[in-house]
């Protein structure tokens, strides 16, 4: 496929999308616990007892960038200890999509769950390899993300005078062929999708969820 539309991307995303919201919106609606039952949930939560740096505490970082119904059997990798090392496995998954914690040297929160073919984008970005995909790739990134530039894929600060871009919730798409800035454009700014580090090989759709 070598061009994304906007038709494309809703029939892409849309389902994970609702299932997010819809499952906030059930959230919003329960029956509030009684003291009894709430005090025996929290002592239940895994929240309550990982300690900041902890795998558990890691895994339900990285879970949070993916909705509900994706969490439970993805896969849950941490960044190397050390560059040019190999993800750790913190969490084996069944369901092909893998979600990573969030990345220590950006300022703002910014988990992410890919599936296959996001899997297989960032593993070129990341050895500086010219992605080739065979099918177009989706990551969640719904607690949000910064980034050191919009041009620059391997930019690890914002050039001087201008700031971190910080993204609320989103869902990237990664394509097969280019992307047409005349569909979506390139400006973080402006409101609705728009295309990072075009022209580059790491282009890719910014699709903001909320």
């Amino acid at each position: 496929m070598d061009k994304l539309t906007p038709a494309v991307i809703v029939a892409l995303i849309a389902g994970g999308i609702a299932g997010y919201f819809i499952h906030g919106a059930v959230t919003s609606t329960e029956t509030p616990n009684s003291p009894n039952q709430q005090a025996l949930s929290e002592t239940q939560s895994p929240s309550t007892s990982s300690q900041p740096g902890s795998e558990e505490a890691k895994i339900q970082d990285a879970l949070s960038a993916a909705p509900e119904s994706l969490r439970e059997d993805a896969t849950v990798m941490d960044f190397p200890e050390a560059e040019g090392g190999s993800l750790i496995e913190l969490q084996q998954g069944t369901n092909g999509w893998t979600c990573l914690p969030d990345y220590p040297a950006s300022p703002g929160k910014d988990p992410m769950c890919l599936d296959k073919s996001g899997m297989e984008w960032l593993q070129a970005y990341v050895a500086q390899k010219t992605p080739s995909l065979t099918q177009i790739g989706l990551a969640y990134m719904l607690e949000g993300g910064s980034d050191a530039s919009n041009t620059d894929p391997f930019a690890t600060t914002p050039t001087e005078g201008e700031d971190w871009i910080t993204t609320p919730s989103h869902v990237m798409v990664f394509p097969v062929g280019r992307l047409d800035p005349t569909l979506y454009g390139t400006d973080p700014k402006k409101g609705g999708a728009w295309i990072m580090w075009a022209g580059t090989p790491y282009e890719h759709l910014m699709i903001p969820a909320e």
